[in-house]
């Protein structure tokens, strides 16, 4: 495997880690707001919620972004 192979490969495992982060935490966020028995802890599922997928969307496109080759 040559250098430049390798290198798109940790970029590639980093890009699938941000999204799998991101889904993690909207898992979470989903427990968190099934399972709390008052409104301030459905308020703070939620916002993990809205917040993981906010990560989910933006992150891996910034670092593709960030990554990419010269023209």
């Amino acid at each position: 495997m040559t250098p430049a192979d390798a290198l798109a490969r940790r970029r590639w495992f980093a890009l699938v880690a941000a999204r799998l982060a991101g889904v993690a935490g909207a898992v979470f966020g989903l427990v968190l707001l099934a399972r709390a028995p008052a409104w301030p802890g459905k308020l703070l599922g939620a916002g993990i919620v809205l917040s993981a997928l906010a990560v989910t969307a933006v992150v891996p496109l910034h670092l593709a972004r960030r990554w990419r080759s010269p023209r």
